[in-house]
């Protein structure tokens, strides 16, 4: 038995699909903004980038976290 991916990593797959770009470019996107708030980078995804808001959420959810050594 697999054992499933939860939280915002579960969207990864469909970002990757919807979007064109391996998980780890948006990461680097988001870790390379002069942004640092989480809403602020969320908006900046949705509008610089066309990222649905479900999907900015989990991408910034995700990298703050790894940056915050979670």
């Amino acid at each position: 038995m697999t054992n499933a991916v939860k939280g915002p990593a579960s969207y990864f797959p469909s970002i990757e699909k919807m979007y064109g770009r391996p998980i780890a470019e948006w990461k680097g996107l988001i870790r390379d903004s002069p942004l640092t708030k989480h809403m602020e980078l969320v908006n900046w995804l949705k509008t610089e980038h066309g990222v649905g808001h479900g999907h900015a959420n989990a991408l910034v959810a995700h990298t703050l976290a790894e940056e915050a050594g979670r």
